[in-house]
C-alpha cells in the first residue's frame, strides 16, 4: 500500500482501511503471543501502513480546514 494509493480515496475509505489493518495487528499480536505467526514482517508492514492511513487522514483534514 503506497501513499498516493491512499491519497485517492475518500476519507470513509480510509477509516475503513484503518480498522481492517488494526484488527490485523490485533490478530497478528495474539498469533505472536501463541507463538503461531509465521511471517513476523508482517507485523512491521501493518503498523507503518497504520501509521501511513493516519498521516494521510490528518493530511486531509487539514486541508479541509485550510479551505474553511
Amino acid at each position: 500500500m503506497n501513499a498516493q494509493e491512499l491519497r485517492d480515496k475518500t476519507p470513509d475509505q480510509l477509516r475503513d482501511d484503518l480498522v481492517a489493518l488494526k484488527k490485523e495487528a490485533f490478530n497478528l499480536r495474539f498469533q505472536q503471543a501463541t507463538g503461531q505467526v509465521e511471517n513476523t514482517a508482517r507485523m512491521r508492514q501493518v503498523k507503518r501502513d497504520v501509521a501511513r492511513v493516519k498521516t494521510i487522514l490528518n493530511e486531509k483534514a487539514a486541508a479541509a480546514a485550510a479551505e474553511e
